[in-house]
């Protein structure tokens, strides 16, 4: 199990579902990282009660790991002028569902209605596009237990970076077939406006 103060484990173990998992990140301050990029750890997001994506996925790996569960993530790959994204997978009577952090009004929640992680992945893809319009994302990657990484990753003071760029190094599945990329169309205006919603301003 992970390493945790009974602090931490008393609030990790009363987030015993993907709902309570993602309710808590919602309430959490997006991570605007002021003060320079973090890649913080389970224990160091309690302490400083923000988060931003690859932090949301990993506190909520290490959620479900203390509620039975695989510490699941996947990873988004998306063009150069964006950015990945990164999520905490579950798996509810064979179907998966996905806990996410994020500050805009796509890229969030999904229930677990997906057969496959290649079917969950593809509800993203539509959501995935810069100001202009223009979809970004290339692949995903396949489930990532984080029980590769060991255990100190879940309480570690020090920004976990290694962890980051193992994920960012990791082969992708591609998503669009390449005969279809001329035909990938941009994101229509409405749906543009409506992606400039942030939950939690700078």
């Amino acid at each position: 199990m992970p390493p945790l103060t009974s602090a931490d484990r008393k609030i990790l173990s009363r987030l015993n579902t993907p709902h309570k998992i993602q309710d808590f990140l919602d309430k959490l301050p997006q991570n605007h990282e002021k003060n320079g990029e973090t890649c913080m750890s389970p224990s160091r997001v309690l302490k400083e009660k923000k988060a931003h994506c690859i932090e949301g996925a990993m506190f909520a790996a290490a959620a479900l790991w203390l509620s039975g569960e695989k510490p699941l993530i996947m990873n988004f790959k998306v063009s150069r002028g964006d950015e990945d994204h990164i999520v905490a997978l579950y798996k509810k009577n064979g179907y998966w569902g996905a806990i996410s952090k994020t500050n805009h009004a796509v890229l969030r929640f999904r229930d677990p209605v997906y057969f496959t992680t290649r079917e969950l992945a593809l509800s993203y893809f539509h959501e995935y596009f810069l100001g202009d319009g223009k979809k970004t994302m290339l692949g995903y990657s396949r489930p990532i237990n984080m029980k590769r990484f060991g255990t100190k990753w879940v309480n570690a003071k020090e920004d976990l970076w290694d962890i980051a760029e193992t994920i960012f190094d990791m082969p992708h599945i591609a998503v669009v077939p390449k005969k279809n990329k001329p035909h990938i169309r941009k994101a229509h205006p409405v749906e543009r406006a409506a992606s400039r919603i942030k939950e939690w301003k700078k």
